[in-house]
């Protein structure tokens, strides 16, 4: 058998990943571009850093923290910045998030951006109140065999304000074969009412340098920074009937979204949440939302698990998460009423959700999301 065709692909991957990093490296020792200075808004304020570095961390070092999803990697899209001064043209990992409109605009992905001349930026004023906070451990507990609730204390006078459905970047300090910080951002999934400590839902991911951490090394007592408040998935305010679609891990925004509510007494409109799981196992807080069900009498609470062996006890819906979905939009849920929609799990369970939604009439423009894989 002829494997040219296999190797071939493989030789010029390697042979790009090599002269890229080759790249790097001589740009960092042939060009010493020395301290650079960052205008930010006209001038109103006025950083100095030191050149070569992505824009990104540029900003964080004087703690101007944009959100980045996947702490600087460019596979979330959404460190956008938008940067006055001919910075060159965009890279390949750029283009894929950019809309045509935001190319006009010269928006770019600020961790792909070096930093090499002065800069002029517009930075939107709300993420100047994103701040870096130092905590402590409280707990760490299974709530699956996949995932973990992790709580910590803040350990700083300032107390934090967010609201409910935003997220957090977790800084992972080196251990083992990583040598450097990382940062990962995770949904927080306690009430912003509790001001002093946050609450996280986080499922191992296999190899998976923030989630092997949490999982396996960090414990209760250990201190860990975290960069917050940030993202746009809140609550709107409506009288719409709410729609409520999560799966796993998603439950941390949905969970800080619903008890947010609950404690501010915006309990009028009916909110129905489908929370899907892989097996019986998978399921969590349920009492705790079954309790939440009593209490509000528009609250209806439909956990779903897709798949059942011949020890599994359930007795609730199973199936895809999709399908109780459906069922209720075509018997349950006037259709007459308006509606809103808040989802958070994987982009494939998200997107068959909002093709649902939409057949239903359920306008685009009221269905949020928060899609991680």
């Amino acid at each position: 058998m002829n494997l040219d065709f296999l190797i071939a692909p493989l030789v010029v991957g390697i042979i790009g990943t090599v002269l890229a990093g080759l790249i790097s490296l001589i740009d960092l020792i042939v060009n010493n571009y020395g301290e650079v200075k960052l205008s930010i808004n006209d001038g109103k304020k006025v950083v100095t850093v030191k050149g070569g570095a992505p824009l990104l961390s540029s900003l964080a070092e004087h703690d101007i923290f944009l959100p980045s999803a996947c702490g600087g990697r460019a596979t979330c899209g959404v460190c956008k910045v938008k940067i006055k001064s001919d910075v060159g043209p965009y890279l390949p990992t750029e283009l894929p998030f950019m809309t045509q409109g935001e190319k006009q605009k010269n928006i770019r992905l600020s961790c792909q951006v070096k930093v090499k001349a002065n800069l002029e930026l517009e930075i939107p004023e709300d993420l100047f109140a994103i701040q870096k906070y130092s905590t402590t451990v409280t707990s760490i507990k299974d709530l699956t065999p996949d995932i973990k609730e992790l709580k910590l204390a803040l350990k700083d006078p300032n107390q934090i304000s967010f609201k409910a459905g935003q997220y957090a970047q977790l800084i992972i300090p080196p251990y083992g074969k990583i040598k450097q910080f990382t940062q990962r951002a995770y949904s927080i999934s306690s009430s912003p009412s509790d001001r002093t400590s946050l609450e996280f839902v986080i499922r191992l991911v296999p190899g998976g340098i923030a989630t092997t951490y949490i999982h396996t090394l960090l414990k209760a007592g250990d201190d860990l920074e975290l960069i917050a408040p940030l993202g746009d998935f809140y609550l709107r305010e409506s009288e719409a009937d709410m729609l409520c679609v999560a799966g796993g891990s998603g439950m941390a925004p949905i969970k800080s979204l619903l008890f947010d509510m609950y404690e501010k007494g915006i309990t009028k409109r009916d909110v129905y949440y489908f929370f899907g799981a892989g097996t019986a196992a998978d399921l969590f807080y349920i009492d705790l939302l079954k309790d939440l069900e009593k209490k509000w009498r528009t609250f209806h609470f439909i956990p779903v698990v897709t798949q059942m062996d011949s020890n599994d006890k359930w007795k609730g819906e199973t199936g895809l998460v999709t399908k109780p979905l459906e069922d209720f939009l075509a018997a349950k849920i006037p259709k007459q009423n308006p509606k809103q929609a808040y989802l958070c799990g994987s982009p494939g369970m998200i997107d068959a959700v909002i093709k649902i939604l939409t057949a239903y009439e359920v306008n685009k423009d009221d269905i949020f999301y928060d899609k991680f894989s």
